[in-house]
C-alpha cells in the first residue's frame, strides 16, 4: 500500500519524500461514467442539488450546543476551582476554539444558514469575532483559496508550504505554536488592524476588539475576570495553534498546485478522537470540501462516500488516520 511504502522509505531514504505525499499518477482514476460524480470530482446536478441544501435548524441547534458546552465549562472551573479542573478546561478549549473556526469557515462559505443576513450576521458577530477573525477579509482570502490551491494569490501557503520538513522543524514549528509565539504575532497584527489606513481592515478589527471587551466585560461582571485572560484568550494563543496547524498540514501539506483537487488536498479516514478534538463537524472529510466548496459540512461524509463509489477516491489514495499523514510530512 501507498502509505506503507511512506513509512519504510522514510528510513531508508530511497526516494523523494514530495513525490511520495503527493498520490501516485495510477490512483488517479477517472469516476466511472454511470455514477453521479464527474470526472472534475464534482456532483452532478441530481446528487448536487440534495448534497447543496442547507441545514438551517440543525446548525442552529450545533451552535446552541456549542455556546452551552464553553459556558459550561467556564461554570464548571469557577465552582471547581481546582488546578486540575483548570488545566483540563484549558486544554479542552482548543477543540472548542476549533469548533468556532469551522462554524466560521462555514459561515464564510455562506453555507451556515440559508438565510443570508442571518448567516452573515450570526456568523460575524457570535461566531468569527469572538474566535478573533476578521470574517470579511477571511472571506475574500478563502475564496482565493479555493479558486486556485498553491496559486499565486493563495493566502494559507505560510501553514503549508515546503512540506515535507525534518522532524526538528516540526517540533520547533509545533513548539513556536504550544508557547504562544505564533499566535501573538498574529493577534498582535490584527490589534494592530484597529488604526489601519484601510477602512475595511480598521472595521473588522474593531467590530473584533469591541466583542472582546463586552467579553472581559461579561467575565468581570461575573466575578472572573482572569478567566477570560486563562480560558479564552490564552488557550487561542497556544492550543488552538497547534491544532490549527496539525489540521492545515493534514489539508495540503506536501501537496502541489493542481487542477485535479486530489492532487491539492489529502484524504484521511476519519476516526472518532480526530473529530473530537482537531476536526469537529465533518470538516476532516477536506477532499470532498475542495472538489466542491458549495456543499455543506453536514453533507461531505455523503459526498466523500459517493467519490469513493464512484472510483474518484482510491482506498491507497488515503490515508489511514492523522499521525501517519504527519509522520510523513515530517520526515523531509
Amino acid at each position: 500500500m501507498l502509505r506503507d511504502c511512506i513509512i519504510c522509505c522514510n528510513h531508508c531514504n530511497i526516494y523523494d519524500v514530495t513525490a511520495i505525499v503527493i498520490p501516485a499518477p495510477e490512483l488517479l482514476v477517472t469516476p466511472d461514467p454511470t455514477s453521479p460524480i464527474a470526472p472534475t470530482g464534482k456532483p452532478k446536478p441530481v446528487l448536487r442539488e440534495q448534497l447543496r441544501r442547507i441545514p438551517s435548524l440543525r446548525n442552529v441547534a450545533n451552535a446552541v450546543v456549542l455556546y452551552t458546552a464553553t459556558i459550561g465549562i467556564f461554570v464548571i472551573v469557577a465552582r471547581a476551582d481546582n488546578l486540575v479542573v483548570w488545566a483540563v478546561a484549558f486544554l479542552a478549549m482548543g477543540p472548542i476554539h476549533a469548533r468556532f473556526a469551522i462554524f466560521m469557515h462555514e459561515a464564510a462559505h455562506r453555507l451556515l444558514f440559508s438565510n443570508r443576513k442571518a448567516n452573515d450576521f450570526f456568523g460575524k458577530w457570535f461566531i468569527a469575532f469572538p474566535a478573533f477573525v476578521p470574517i470579511d477579509l477571511y472571506r475574500r482570502g478563502h475564496m482565493a483559496h479555493h479558486r486556485e490551491e498553491f496559486g499565486p494569490n493563495e493566502p494559507d501557503i505560510p501553514l503549508y508550504r515546503g512540506y515535507p520538513i525534518p522532524r526538528d522543524s516540526m517540533i520547533r514549528k509545533l513548539r513556536r505554536d504550544a508557547l504562544g509565539i505564533t499566535g501573538w504575532k498574529l493577534t498582535r497584527g490584527l490589534f494592530r488592524g484597529v488604526v489601519a489606513s484601510d477602512s475595511k481592515v480598521a472595521n473588522q478589527a474593531r467590530g473584533i476588539v469591541a466583542v472582546q471587551l463586552v467579553m472581559l466585560a461579561l467575565f468581570t461582571a461575573f466575578g472572573h475576570p482572569w478567566m477570560y485572560f486563562i480560558l479564552w484568550f490564552l488557550p487561542h494563543l497556544t492550543v488552538w495553534r497547534v491544532i490549527n496547524r496539525l489540521r492545515s498540514i493534514a489539508e495540503h501539506g506536501g501537496m502541489k498546485h493542481s487542477p485535479d483537487r486530489r492532487e491539492t488536498t489529502h484524504s484521511v479516514r476519519q476516526h472518532w478522537l480526530a473529530r473530537l478534538t482537531i476536526v469537529p463537524y465533518f470538516t476532516g472529510w477536506h477532499l470532498a470540501h475542495h472538489a466542491d466548496s458549495g456543499i455543506p459540512m453536514r453533507n461531505l461524509p455523503r459526498f466523500h462516500a459517493e467519490l469513493v463509489r464512484s472510483g474518484y477516491v482510491q482506498p491507497e489514495l488515503e490515508y489511514p488516520n492523522y499521525p501517519a499523514l504527519w509522520r510523513a510530512l515530517s520526515s523531509g
